[in-house]
């Protein structure tokens, strides 16, 4: 791509027209080749007592490993579990690096729609450390109390990505696609309009939008059947446009049809999906700056300067539970320019950290959210936060730190950060129960009291 083909590519996706498909060529280790895939695929044969010499083909090691345990007469039903626990084995690992294409992807904030090919839990995670996530899988087994999809307002809902697992999302159950015949499956669902189809998601929003296809490694009929699907009319009539990033070979049939009739979708080829993520990435940084940089000019605009409560959380391990807790508090009557509550999870820059610490001592309440995820956490700034509000309550004529305890069991000797064993030992606070986020009887009492306590202090000034 020239400079010119950059800045329209990078337009579009500032603009929100346009959808990245992540695939599996996506998935490499530190070298930027080795497949991750096929790390999961030889620890799923190793697992099962398998083992195969020839070598697997390249990013379709998955669906060769399950192959070869089918026919050495493997049960198909058990092989999801074992998928699974050899997906959580390769990626739960201590020395396991998030691929530096899904991290480059993620720092491109103009993206608020993402598809993922992949099982894997690594897109949603990177994500969450910059925003919320909001995550919609289709997969035709799932339980109907478990189908989601797009929400109406998710344009309205800012700080927030909306992540569509096309191909099911890794349970210990048969919910996601591990070979051939799933994904043909999968897509035999969506012609069939079955009810776990997200339509909102997947025949709606990606129908106008343009898409980035990037690393999807689909065989042949069912790159077509994508295409085709994600268009309103014959793809030789396609509104949008789409990038299949993807090493194809010109003598390739998907070329040759491409070529005849898929006029407004542009073949990739020159250059590896890997690179071509980097080249984006670059292009974006370039033009836009990072995550971070356009979070702090957001946070300008809409930071509270006098919150009535604020709430602080870790942001890896506790935001689900954070935006509960605080639909709680506005369902309370408070608004939403009474509370400090930061939905983007990303760590702030230094140039940052002033505004939070001018936030905490402004508010009337500070909300620390304790859990056992956040409490093993051996670095994280979350814990600066609770340190300021530990230095200033000595100051305080009037109740001021509020912990919250969020995991489901309520175990108070489990919390060991030195400002927890303070407030407990120290200032003999009383620690309230969120579930989940979700405040008990006795904290919501709690909430109502000093909702009101903080209406007459400002009534009074």
């Amino acid at each position: 791509m020239n400079e010119s083909q950059w800045t329209r590519l990078v337009q579009k996706i500032r603009q929100g027209d346009v959808v990245p498909i992540v695939g599996t060529r996506l998935l490499v280790d530190t070298d930027g080749q080795t497949s991750i895939q096929g790390r999961v695929a030889q620890r799923l044969l190793k697992n099962c007592g398998l083992e195969v010499t020839d070598a697997l083909p390249p990013f379709r090691e998955l669906n060769e490993a399950v192959t070869h345990l089918i026919k050495a007469g493997k049960q198909v039903q058990s092989l999801y579990d074992e998928v699974y626990l050899a997906i959580q084995e390769i990626t739960e690992a201590p020395d396991f690096v998030t691929p530096e294409p899904i991290r480059q992807l993620a720092q491109i904030t103009g993206f608020r729609l993402f598809v993922t090919l992949t099982p894997d839990e690594l897109l949603a995670r990177t994500l969450r450390q910059r925003c919320a996530v909001n995550e919609v899988v289709h997969s035709p087994d799932l339980a109907t109390s478990d189908t989601s999809d797009l929400p109406r307002d998710w344009k309205a809902r800012a700080g927030e990505v909306h992540l569509l697992y096309l191909f099911g999302k890794m349970r210990m159950a048969p919910t996601f696609a591990i070979h051939d015949e799933d994904h043909l499956e999968y897509a035999h669902n969506v012609i069939a309009h079955g009810g776990e189809v997200p339509n909102a998601f997947f025949l709606k929003e990606l129908q106008q939008r343009n898409l980035l296809l990037i690393g999807c490694n689909f065989p042949d009929w069912l790159s077509r059947f994508f295409l085709r699907a994600t268009n309103r009319r014959r793809l030789s009539e396609r509104d949008q446009y789409a990038w299949l990033i993807d090493q194809l070979r010109p003598e390739e049939s998907l070329t040759y049809f491409l070529q005849s009739y898929g006029k407004t979708t542009e073949i990739l080829s020159s250059a590896s999906p890997v690179d071509f993520v980097a080249d984006l990435h670059r292009h974006w940084i370039a033009e836009f700056g990072g995550a971070s940089q356009e979070r702090e000019r957001e946070t300008e605009q809409t930071v509270p300067p006098k919150a009535m409560f604020f709430i602080s959380y870790s942001r890896v391990t506790d935001l689900p539970r954070a935006e509960k807790l605080y639909k709680a508090l506005r369902d309370q009557g408070v608004g939403e320019g009474e509370i400090w509550y930061d939905r983007k999870a990303i760590e702030p820059g230094e140039d940052f950290h002033r505004k939070i610490f001018e936030g905490i001592r402004n508010c009337l309440y500070f909300l620390p959210l304790l859990s056992a995820a956040a409490n093993g956490r051996p670095q994280a700034f979350v814990f600066s936060e609770w340190h300021a509000a530990t230095k200033l309550n000595p100051e305080m004529n009037r109740e001021f730190i509020v912990p919250i305890i969020v995991d489901t069991d309520y175990d108070l000797a489990r919390y060991t950060s030195r400002d927890v064993e303070e407030w407990r030992e120290t200032f003999r606070l009383h620690f309230g129960h969120a579930p989940e986020g979700v405040p008990d009887g006795s904290l919501q009492a709690k909430l109502a009291k000093l909702v009101q306590s903080a209406r007459d202090l400002r009534s009074e000034q």
